[in-house]
């Protein structure tokens, strides 16, 4: 379960992906953002945010997950967006999913167990929470017999329309440009729909690499 609190985000989260996208060959030098839909998965230590954006930017339709964290962890500046003040958990740190080990961990778990997004629940300033129905559904492989790898060390590689995450054992390849970025080719995949979106797009899969 995702918990999202009803707050105030500044630097807005569109606004920090703005100045970040530039750099990546991916995004085409992508700076004017519109919302396409999003989607979360849980840490279940309930310590990191886990959420994937998917935005028009021009005539492209980018993937970009990223991670939401209290504290800077040892090691990942690499992979620091930039950092926001949040209106009730105070400064967070967001991070490129890619790089992050909660946010591989999360997703080749849905992968490669048949998963699902996250349910998200927004809790109100009252203290109310309150459902939300997700508007990016995705769901992970129906059958695979590859256990989910630990990600303690990884390598990205970028191209124009993916991200390779190189994890010894295993590649984790994340779309990046949708929705012709990775192509299945029979290997567990992520895969996607969201609204205007209704044939399954492919999001992420996993590949053995020994």
């Amino acid at each position: 379960m995702a918990v999202i609190y009803e707050a105030e985000l500044t630097p807005g989260k569109y606004d920090l992906l703005a100045g970040w996208l530039p750099s990546k060959p991916w995004a085409a030098g992508a700076t004017e953002l519109e919302r396409v839909g999003a989607y979360r998965f849980d840490d279940p230590a309930g310590e990191v945010g886990i959420e994937t954006h998917v935005v028009r930017a021009g005539t492209a339709t980018l993937h970009i997950p990223v991670t939401y964290r209290a504290r800077k962890p040892f090691g990942m500046d690499d992979h620091l967006i930039g950092t926001t003040e949040h209106s009730v958990l105070g400064t967070r740190y967001v991070y490129d999913g890619c790089g992050d080990h909660v946010y591989l961990t999360a997703l080749a778990t849905t992968v490669l167990t048949g998963g699902e997004q996250a349910p998200v629940l927004i809790k109100q300033a009252s203290g109310l929470e309150m459902p939300r129905d997700p508007d990016v559904l995705v769901r992970g492989a129906t059958s695979t017999e590859i256990d989910v790898p630990r990600f303690a060390r990884v390598t990205l590689v970028e191209d124009g329309t993916s991200t390779t995450v190189q994890a010894g054992a295993v590649d984790v390849i994340v779309a990046r440009v949708l929705p012709d970025g990775v192509d299945a080719a029979n290997r567990p995949a992520l895969t996607g729909t969201w609204p205007g979106q209704d044939a399954p797009v492919v999001l992420a899969v996993i590949e053995e690499t020994a």
